[in-house]
């Protein structure tokens, strides 16, 4: 990711979003020299849902979360997340925001040279106002929600894709944060493996509520978030009842060209007479 901008010389009172939603967009625009990336895009993120971004590469969705971090400025337009216009926040502001928020990273950006418990404690660690009995416990809860309480003392070496994956999980949750972003979890990942990633984040979603943005090149990801919930009592994930929705709403963003084509449930995706929309989801 791109490092984040110099402070602001001096710092502005936040904006407050007039929506309380988790996340808002409001008419962002964004250039690359001549490349226009993001065309005046709009949507929201209502809090505890889960919303999954989709569009051709190039199209603007890994932005869209480097804009909701304050990693990017936009060129026009507000962004809003947990109520403060990150883009007229200072630094110093930016830092406290992203400690409520949790980022799974592509290719799940772990620090090679720690193991798994320091990987996923370091943002505890780093704010340093956590014993390290409070550390080790909920890096071992953090690390038994996703499985792998095993590998505490292992490298990222010895684990395979699929393991790091959710190790990134693990790190992202165990602040317990307002808001996660995934940034295509799945890619680059066997089917198999892409299923209990995908599991996970839904047994996520469901346990925790956490409102979400996620960016998918797989279409089936979310559609399989969509038609599935997890079950406490089972600890697995179970299909709804067919024309049935999940607790938790989740939604589908599409974008095209810079815009937002489409913003609404699978059922509507399913529906839309867009020639563009009925040949993407085919």
């Amino acid at each position: 990711m791109p490092s984040p901008t110099l402070p602001l010389e001096k710092a502005s009172p936040p904006a407050q979003s007039p929506a309380g939603d988790a996340i808002v967009f409001e008419n962002v625009y964004l250039a690359f020299d001549e490349k226009v990336v993001l065309n005046g895009i709009s949507f929201c993120l209502p809090h505890g849902e889960t919303k999954a971004i989709f569009g051709v590469a190039g199209s603007g969705k890994s932005t869209i979360l480097k804009l909701a971090l304050g990693l990017l400025k936009p060129d026009a337009g507000h962004i809003y997340v947990l109520g403060q216009d990150v883009a007229q926040m200072a630094e110093q502001d930016l830092f406290d925001l992203r400690r409520r928020i949790g980022m799974v990273f592509q290719e799940s950006a772990l620090f090679d040279s720690l193991t798994v418990r320091e990987n996923v404690a370091f943002r505890l660690m780093e704010e340093g106002n956590v014993s390290d009995e409070e550390i080790e416990r909920r890096v071992r809860e953090a690390l038994s929600f996703v499985e792998l309480e095993h590998t505490i003392d292992m490298f990222p070496a010895q684990l395979s894709g699929g393991m790091r994956r959710r190790v990134a999980i693990a790190r992202a949750i165990i602040a317990r944060p307002e808001i996660i972003l995934y940034d295509s979890p799945t890619g680059g990942l066997d089917p198999v493996t892409s299923t209990t990633i995908v599991n996970l984040i839904i047994k996520q979603r469901d346990v925790y509520k956490t409102s979400s943005l996620l960016v998918s090149h797989r279409l089936q990801d979310a559609f399989t978030m969509a038609t599935e919930c997890f079950d406490r009592k089972t600890n697995r994930t179970q299909r709804l009842p067919p024309g049935s929705r999940a607790e938790v709403p989740l939604t589908f963003l599409v974008l095209r060209e810079g815009k937002v084509i489409f913003d609404g449930d699978a059922h509507q995706l399913k529906r839309s007479r867009d020639d563009y929309i009925k040949e993407y989801i085919s």
